[in-house]
């Protein structure tokens, strides 16, 4: 069975039920994941801060993030109201006694937190939510923090700093995730505790700013944290030809080499549901139930029962338990 650390499937559920639709979990998910062997994952709000062309530009009221994330909240609280098949959960004690009944368990996470601003109260907010993963900012710069599609070089701000502070006192886990390297350090600085990066794979392996150095990586470890395996094709190899289920299991070698199996761990970000154009994953992880490809690839790169076992649901639930409970 496999925890899946990042999931942007509240972004289907939002534009589907903006649509009129119900019940979109168990009407278009749950049994792809089902067969996947998925027993939990992350869900994260991510509300289009900075991507292209969207379902949002179509909905009246929804210009900004703050805007964005009421409805995604709105929905999401509605759908899990209609989804007896999914429990949303706080601690891994909850989880665990989810998994006893049969549900998929989820924890809530949000991706950018642009929408919160500067006000301190709204990470508290979040937090009474439910949510208990937290990235400063997606790709974008933001009043916090600078993404990776920014300058390189910047440092979080005051107020991110702050919300690093924030989180850690609430006991929200910080995802670095998204976050360019001069906000990185800052995080693994003020962080008390481990840090997690939930969807990025090896900058060794795949030159992109969205992956991680092997420095970051030590950095995640000395932590205590994980990384989570992103499927997305880009963050796989730079030849299409090596962007593959093998080529990502490399990435768990590596990841597993530098900084100890210990810390490895899946964070898929399937987006096969977002449609084209380049939102498809490594060929042989094409959405959820494809995941068991990647982990024969494991076995066959010489990663023991054991080993697999961490790196599929162990080593990111270890973590959450000492953060969350």
């Amino acid at each position: 069975m496999y925890f899946d650390a990042h999931s942007d499937l509240l972004y289907d559920v939002t534009r589907r039920r903006l649509a009129g639709e119900e019940r979109v979990l168990e009407t278009h998910h749950l049994d792809r994941l089902r067969r996947g062997g998925v027993e939990g994952l992350v869900l994260a709000f991510w509300y289009g801060t900075g991507q292209g062309q969207t379902f949002w530009q179509d909905i009246p009221g929804a210009d900004g993030g703050a805007a964005r994330l009421d409805i995604m909240l709105d929905c999401a609280r509605e759908e899990f109201a209609q989804c007896s098949r999914t429990e949303v959960v706080r601690t891994v004690r909850e989880a665990e006694a989810a998994r006893a009944a049969g549900k998929l368990y989820a924890f809530l996470g949000i991706e950018g937190m642009s929408a919160l601003g500067t006000d301190a109260g709204a990470i508290d907010r979040c937090y009474e939510y439910g949510v208990r993963l937290g990235m400063l900012t997606w790709n974008e710069e933001n009043p916090l923090a600078t993404g990776a599609g920014g300058d390189p070089g910047k440092k979080l701000t005051s107020a991110g700093r702050g919300a690093v502070r924030r989180m850690r006192d609430l006991g929200m886990l910080v995802d670095v995730s998204h976050l360019n390297d001069g906000g990185f350090r800052d995080v693994i600085e003020l962080a008390g505790g481990p840090v997690i990066a939930s969807h990025s794979n090896c900058r060794a392996l795949c030159d992109v700013r969205r992956n991680l150095t092997d420095d970051q990586l030590r950095a995640i470890r000395d932590t205590g944290g994980a990384v989570g395996l992103n499927v997305y094709h880009a963050f796989v190899h730079a030849d299409r030809e090596k962007q593959t289920a093998e080529m990502l299991a490399r990435h768990a070698a590596h990841m597993a080499e530098v900084m100890g199996v210990e810390h490895v761990g899946c964070g898929f970000d399937f987006c096969e549901f977002m449609g084209p154009p380049d939102n498809e994953g490594a060929a042989g992880l094409e959405d959820a139930s494809c995941i068991g490809n990647l982990f024969d690839w494991l076995e066959k790169l010489g990663m023991s029962r054991r080993e697999r076992e961490l790196v599929a649901r162990g080593n990111f639930l270890r973590v959450f338990r000492q953060v969350l409970g």
